[in-house]
């Protein structure tokens, strides 16, 4: 019998964690309009407690990783899933809009520390060769939340209350806590430094405008010029971030790490694809109902088949990553995963719903792997020393590229409209069908980072060796 503080049990303990994160985070969308008549304001006044909560994860996330080596995993774990689930207790609870933004901030802090640090815990405690299961392990889970999120939520906000959205968490929290004490261990870094000020106050301004910027393209603001000049003033922050952190070799930037191609490949061609990622599940359900005349509930039906998709990989993604390795996978992979989000423009209101579910199942299978296969990558060659800064910094980077993909697709879905002469409130199938053509064109972003890749490219960690001098060494 496993031991409870076994590899298994705790990625399995994390991946539930992951689950009530992701899944708060998309829940709540359908619920606007009633918790808005609930407050007595208008529907788009809420975005501010969603944009509080998106800021707080994007300026505390980079220095979970120093957190956790001062205060020991466990304990910021814990204490992570302890306010997240207080805060979801008080958000059921909150009487105006006000209060609801302040436990969101609350919620926030505790949803910026859970997950990288719950991430650390994994890679601290899993050995290099069962690395990539357990990533797809507590991957698959967040990714499943991202697409029954907006149907359960249309389904609690109908038949409920919006209060229950928030009241799903305190179960689950509770028994993650008390699990979090019983099976980890509060492992703190040997070798702890004073935190990076400067980098940390840049990083965090530079992530704020970032997602201000986004939110307010996303919304269909029609004044473009403050949204970019926030913009351009975010990058001058993140520039002076980098900056700052090449002089300090403890920074919560590794800059070290960015050296390695196997991470660098997570940062930028990753990032990318995330956001193709995050578009298609924003510009599909509208392009069924505005175009197909399908319900909200039927359009949220169909994306169960990219759970279906990601949830087919998780007991194969092993054997495939040892055949072919990280390199060819990333690459032919990529292909498969831009082809099939191209393939999504052909939809029409005569499409069978038949093929259209099963080429959704098809794609999620295809960026269920693809995720996999970028993020174990990531940590295949950071050494044990860098991995919170190292993990820390991925994270940030992650959280932001994921929650860029909504505001890219209205972007893109109005720049087309535009170009076209349509109106952005109500863009004919032709529109829809170009902004996803070029959407997948960002999928196509590590796939073509990977070539640059040597062949035994985390071959340690894949177990795919292409060089047989390399798999006698380690075996």
């Amino acid at each position: 019998m496993k031991s409870p503080r076994s590899p298994l049990y705790v990625t399995t303990l994390i991946a539930g964690a992951f689950f009530m994160e992701n899944l708060d985070g998309t829940i709540i969308a359908t619920a606007l309009p009633q918790m808005a008549k609930s407050f007595g304001v208008g529907a788009v006044r809420l975005n501010i407690g969603m944009t509080a909560y998106l800021i707080t994860l994007a300026v505390f996330i980079p220095i979970s990783g120093w957190v956790a080596d001062r205060l020991g995993a466990r304990t910021v774990f814990a204490s992570a899933i302890g306010i997240f689930t207080l805060a979801s207790l008080l958000c059921a609870a909150a009487p105006d809009l006000t209060t609801f933004t302040l436990t969101r901030i609350l919620q926030g802090i505790g949803g910026s520390m859970m997950v990288p640090v719950g991430r650390l815990i994994v890679l601290r405690t899993t050995p290099k060769d069962r690395l990539a299961q357990a990533i797809a392990y507590i991957s698959w889970p967040g990714l499943a939340a991202l697409v029954i999120g907006p149907p359960i939520g249309g389904f609690i906000t109908t038949y409920f209350s919006w209060h229950w959205i928030f009241l799903l968490n305190l179960p689950i929290g509770i028994i993650a806590l008390v699990l979090t004490i019983l099976w980890i261990e509060n492992v703190r870094s040997d070798e702890q430094h004073p935190l990076d000020w400067l980098t940390f106050i840049f990083a965090g301004t530079a992530s704020t405008g970032v997602v201000v910027a986004l939110e307010k393209l996303g919304a269909g603001d029609s004044r473009w010029t403050m949204p970019a000049v926030v913009l351009v003033l975010s990058c001058l922050s993140g520039y002076i971030a980098i900056f700052t952190a090449r002089r300090n070799p403890t920074s919560m930037i590794d800059i070290e790490s960015l050296r390695l191609k196997t991470y660098r490949l997570s940062i930028y061609g990753a990032s990318l694809f995330r956001v193709a990622v995050g578009v298609l599940p924003f510009l599909l359900p509208l392009m069924f109902q505005i175009s197909f005349g399908l319900s909200a509930f039927a359009s949220g039906l169909y994306l169960l088949a990219l759970f279906g998709g990601d949830f087919s990989m998780k007991s194969i993604v092993i054997p495939i990553l040892r055949k072919f390795g990280f390199r060819r996978l990333l690459i032919f992979n990529g292909i498969i995963v831009a082809v099939s989000v191209a393939l999504c423009a052909t939809f029409t209101p005569h499409t069978p719903p038949a093929l259209i579910a099963a080429l959704l199942f098809f794609h999620g299978a295809a960026r269920s792997l693809e995720f996999t296969c970028m993020t174990t990558l990531a940590y295949a060659e950071i050494p044990p020393e860098r991995m919170s800064r190292a993990n820390g910094f991925l994270s940030a980077v992650m959280q932001l590229s994921m929650g860029m993909g909504v505001a890219v697709g209205a972007v893109t879905l109005r720049l087309v409209a535009h170009a076209s002469g349509h109106s952005p409130a109500h863009p004919p199938l032709r529109d829809f069908q170009i902004a996803i053509l070029c959407t997948s064109l960002l999928a196509l972003a590590p796939a073509i980072e990977a070539l640059g890749l040597p062949r035994n490219a985390g071959a340690m960690t894949s177990g795919h060796y292409s060089d047989p001098d390399l798999e006698i060494r380690a075996a």
